[in-house]
């Protein structure tokens, strides 16, 4: 019962099931990005998700049918990657999809006919599943395809019934099996042995609505929803043991062995694994990042830092020795670059991005995994929640690495205590902060059926007439304020701008009769504004007409800020990349600040161009354009959309036709003439993958510029020189200040030399071994390290641990053992690692010699006092 199929290349393959489908009325489309516009699903993890608000009848459909070839990433299952013949992290679904067109006998024929007549796999080695009630699929099966009953198999609605939640819109499903082993026979057919059966065709027939009681009613209008997985056919058709040696993939496993100078073929299960997760998680990566996702340490950044990670990680595994991903990324990218040209488009963007990572992990792992092999040459049962801890506060060592690598050392780790030290420095990261709640919630939820949300007038009227609904002192309800009270006021309708989308609230007055009340600042708590403030003058009663008008110099200056911000974002997508996305914003009065993921610093002459560029659409003198339109009609005009934001069906576009569009309540200038200029002030990192630029615009450079001009003066006078020449002058004043503090140091280190060799008579006998601890006064690090390690060898088998406090609330520690006293269990960076807590630090090194820090100066007699007796235990 043999069986070769007909080769076909993953290409073929993909092409073949979307040209099976155009021919039968389904409109080919693109695969969506592997960010999903649903806010409640982190990365596109299935062919049916970007259809879901068809399915759940919250969008009309545009067609009938459709088929698609959609990139999807899953991470659930990320540790059987590689050690499994078909889990991945990133996988393409062919899909066939009806909304409210054809059903269950259809999809069922169509089905049949692609695996057998375009795929040509044998019915013989097919086998069907249903779920356990449907008849009328089994029906169909049987009667209509002629599939034996015995070959048909009920399942329960574990495996067989697709949900779209607790509640909405369900159904049965479908599935065909390719079965590697017919020779088995039919009897005691098992659909989940791996190693036989293998599913590659998913029908969900979408036909009931779920309530909340679980009863189901059936759909007016039925969906079809069905899957194919491209890699798991490609198996199939190219005859191979697992989806990691097809076309789609091997290239790049190929690719990793070849750096790392050996042959997949002739490698051991262990290296295979390796590679296949080279493979796969490269591939997932350079697809996630060319959809515009930068790596981070929160949620979709997180998941292409950790793949990253891994990658480097099984890089090292199989010998490869620094930096190689981008030579195996370029191999992905040469797979995909024809079905998705993105991945080319982006390739610069792309191979920074996982440059700049693989540079800061292999930093991190090198130190990292010095201590950890400390730790596991100690032979423990598991590793400790203390020194996972440790590894990932102090070298950013990674729980799930920490974890991995034990579990090639079969160990365990102490998770539940690595918790535990995560919530003590939560608990102190809280300690730290004062917090002020500003908002009035509690307060008004009481009010919460007699207080509408807000009207806000603020878009056209600077000032107006409005009624106090509440008035509160402290968060709490009152009926007056006196003079001198600070107070939160909300009003019935306002022209105040209240704090969102970045830009700060407006300033301003509320006056009536005998009374003022200055507002510094307007929040919103679901849509009721609330003024923050002070009554400069007379009573202020709850319920009273109040006259409200804000600030128009703050408005303007505000209004020029923004509007800036909107022209800066759209000179970076010009003069940098077009993937540039706003990471975070803040419009206030004087300044502006603006974060965008970027994986590199820009050069002077880009921060200039885009400077440039923005003052030129301001001299350009380009009209606003503002428009409320429905979110889906917003995104085809291609207005630009905060990443992340959720927006409401209808949405306010603000346009500056020509150069920027995007979606914005904020208010803003009616012409960019209006802002008058704009000027960056700085451009910098503020975490990895993302950067910040602050800057000015309007009256505000000015002031900077004024500020700037009095520095320069004062530097001018101070120096004794002019103005081109004060940079010359720094320089020269920073070497002089550097060959001073060479010689300084210089000195300080013979100083600490001369004090240590008169330490040689301290030293005290414990056992075989001499120990000195002692206090070097002020010596900074370097010297304290050259002074242990002389002790140390004068000493022979010794050790020596030295402290210093070389600037206020600055401890240095290091510890130099000999072997000896290593192989009496004692290791010089895990023991002055503990010291060092004691200081309020942390530190580590190599078991003969080991550097540490802390913050708490005053706990260093304590400490060295610690660390006198902990050694005069160990070498007993």
């Amino acid at each position: 019962m043999s069986f070769q199929p007909q080769y076909m290349s993953g290409r073929e393959i993909r092409e073949q099931f979307l040209q099976f489908f155009e021919k039968r009325g389904h409109q080919r489309l693109p695969s969506a990005s592997l960010v999903p516009e649903d806010p409640t699903v982190l990365l596109t993890i299935a062919g049916m998700l970007p259809f879901k608000p068809i399915f759940l009848g919250q969008k009309e459909r545009d067609y009938p049918r459709a088929t698609t070839s959609q990139k999807c990433i899953r991470t659930n299952d990320i540790e059987n990657v590689g050690r499994t013949a078909r889990h991945h992290t990133f996988f393409e679904m062919l899909g066939n999809f009806s909304f409210g067109d054809y059903f269950k006998k259809e999809a069922i024929a169509w089905g049949w006919e692609l695996m057998t007549q375009v795929y040509g796999l044998p019915p013989e080695r097919l086998i069907v599943s249903v779920y356990k009630d449907d008849d009328d699929a089994f029906d169909i099966w049987h009667q209509d395809i002629g599939i034996a009953k015995h070959r048909i198999q009920r399942m329960g609605e574990d495996d067989n019934f697709w949900k779209s939640g607790p509640t909405g819109p369900c159904g049965p499903c479908s599935e065909i099996y390719y079965d590697f082993h017919p020779e088995k026979g039919d009897t005691n057919i098992d659909l989940e042995d791996d190693s036989r059966f293998i599913e590659l065709f998913n029908l969900v027939f979408m036909q009931y609505n779920r309530d909340s009681d679980g009863n189901l009613t059936p759909l007016q209008n039925k969906n079809i929803d069905t899957g194919m997985g491209l890699e798991r056919m490609a198996q199939v058709l190219q005859s191979v043991p697992n989806n990691y040696e097809t076309d789609l993939i091997f290239p790049i496993i190929k690719t990793a062995a070849e750096i790392a100078g050996i042959d997949y073929s002739q490698s051991d299960d262990k290296t295979k694994v390796s590679l296949k997760v080279i493979g796969d998680h490269v591939r997932a990566v350079v697809h996630t990042i060319a959809d515009g996702v930068s790596a981070s340490n929160i949620g979709r950044g997180y998941v292409v830092r950790r793949l990253i990670r891994r990658v480097v990680r099984h890089g090292r595994l199989v010998g490869i020795d620094g930096a190689f991903i981008n030579q195996v990324a370029e191999t992905a990218m040469q797979l995909s670059e024809a079905v998705y040209p993105n991945v080319r488009d982006r390739e610069s963007f792309i191979k920074a991005e996982l440059e700049r990572e693989e540079t800061q992990f292999l930093k991190t792992l090198e130190r990292g995994e010095k201590l950890l092999a400390e730790i596991l040459e100690a032979k423990p049962k598991q590793i400790s929640g203390e020194d996972a801890f440790t590894l990932y506060d102090t070298y950013g060592f990674p729980l799930e690495l920490t974890q991995e690598i034990a579990e090639e050392n079969g160990i365990g780790v102490d998770v539940a205590a690595f918790e535990a030290e995560m919530e003590k420095q939560r608990e102190r990261a809280r300690a730290a902060h004062e917090t002020i709640d500003l908002t009035v919630q509690g307060s008004l939820d009481k009010l919460a059926e007699h207080i509408h949300a807000t009207a806000f007038l603020g878009y056209t009227d600077v000032q107006s007439t409005a009624k106090i609904e509440a008035l509160l002192v402290d968060g709490k309800i009152v009926e007056s304020a006196e003079a001198g009270s600070e107070v939160q006021v909300v009003l019935d309708r306002t022209p105040f701008y209240a704090e969102s989308g970045g830009q700060i609230g407006d300033r301003g007055y509320l006056s009536g009769d005998n009374v003022v009340v200055r507002i510094d600042d307007v929040k919103k708590e679901n849509d009721i504004f609330v003024h923050f403030g002070r009554v400069e003058r007379g009573t202020l009663n709850s319920g009273e007409a109040i006259a409200a008008k804000i600030d128009r110099a703050c408005r303007r200056r505000a209004q020029a800020n923004h509007s800036a911000t909107h022209l800066l974002q759209a000179a970076l997508k010009q003069i940098i990349d077009d993937g540039v996305s706003q990471a975070g914003s803040l419009v206030a009065f004087d300044r502006l600040r603006f974060d965008f993921n970027c994986p590199r610093a820009l050069t002077p002459d880009e921060v200039q161009q885009v400077e440039d560029l923005v003052n030129t659409w301001i001299a350009e003198a380009h009209s606003a354009q503002v428009a409320e339109m429905p979110l889906e009609d917003a995104k085809a005009k291609g207005a630009v959309a905060m990443f992340g934001e959720k927006y409401a069906d209808v949405v306010r576009v603000i346009d500056f036709p020509g150069v920027s569009m995007e979606l914005c309540g904020g208010t803003h200038v009616h012409n960019t003439a209006e802002i008058g200029a704009f000027k960056i002030i700085s451009e910098s990192g503020i975490s990895s993958g993302v950067r910040r630029i602050e800057a000015v615009s309007g009256p505000a450079v000015l002031d900077y510029l004024n500020l700037r001009d009095r520095v320069v003066k004062d530097l001018c006078d101070r120096f004794k020189v002019k103005p081109e020449e004060v940079s010359d002058r720094i320089t020269s004043l920073q070497e002089e200040l550097k060959a001073t503090q060479k010689e300084l140091n210089a000195v300080k280190a013979e100083l600490a030399v001369a004090k240590s060799d008169s330490l040689v008579s301290e030293a005290e006998s414990v056992g075989e071994f001499k120990v000195l601890v002692a206090n070097l006064g002020t010596a900074d690090a370097k010297s304290l390290q050259t002074a242990a390690e002389r002790l140390q060898q004068k000493l022979g088998e010794a050790a020596v641990v030295l402290g210093a406090i070389p600037s206020v609330g600055k401890v240095s520690l290091v510890a130099a053992f000999s072997k000896g006293v290593n192989q009496k269990g004692l290791q010089a960076g895990k023991f002055i690692g503990g010291i060092a807590k004691l200081c309020g630090g942390g530190g580590g090194g190599r078991p003969n010699l080991a550097q540490a820090g802390g913050r708490d100066a005053s706990k260093l007699p304590e400490a060295l006092e610690a660390a006198k007796q902990q050694l005069a235990d160990g070498l007993k």
